[in-house]
């Protein structure tokens, strides 16, 4: 069993410098180890997504875990066509919604990164600001909220997004806009 580490090290640009077809390949062989690079490659920007859908770090990462289990599990449905970060990106968005309808509540987000840069009023206005961005999220809709966190916390292109939710590229671009006007509705 393949245990996460909320504080694992990836790179920047979500960790690509692995082939994933190769991996999974040898994964689908019996190479069970070969999964940690996987693992180790998306973890984190799994786990940010899915916080922020879910605002608590312990729940995340068990959400987290659960998506990396269940892409495991079901790895022989995985098309290599296909990239496998949309493919786990699905499993986990999929595994967070299903928790957030099970749950019937929201729970308030949170962003703990704080700069140490700042100087503390400057800390302060941007905790504020954060604040208000995370209520704000709280109040939009699931399907908005998660379209607006692949897009601008996930940093994902509509190509990317429309391939982890499984709808078109137009689709995508439509319901960013009207997740953006609600949110935009919200915060005013």
């Amino acid at each position: 069993m393949i245990l996460l580490h909320a504080h694992t090290e990836y790179t920047p640009e979500g960790g690509k410098d692995i082939n994933d077809r190769d991996v999974i390949l040898r994964c689908k062989k019996g190479d069970v180890e070969s999964y940690g690079e996987i693992v180790q490659k998306y973890q984190k920007m799994i786990f940010n997504i899915v916080y922020r859908m879910l605002g608590d770090p312990a729940d995340a990462e068990d959400i987290t875990q659960s998506a990396f289990i269940k892409a495991y599990e079901k790895l022989d449905r995985y098309n290599p066509e296909y990239p496998f970060y949309s493919w786990i990106h699905r499993i986990a968005v999929n595994e967070a919604l299903n928790f957030i309808k099970q749950r019937q509540r929201i729970v308030e987000l949170h962003d703990t990164h704080e700069s140490p840069d700042n100087d503390p009023e400057d800390e302060f206005t941007q905790n504020e600001i954060q604040q208000q961005i995370d209520q704000a999220l709280e109040n939009l809709t699931p399907a908005n909220r998660i379209i607006i966190i692949l897009r601008h916390f996930g940093e994902l292109s509509y190509r990317e997004i429309s391939e982890i939710l499984d709808v078109p590229e137009k689709t995508v671009k439509s319901r960013l806009f009207t997740a953006r006007q609600e949110l935009r509705s919200i915060l005013l």
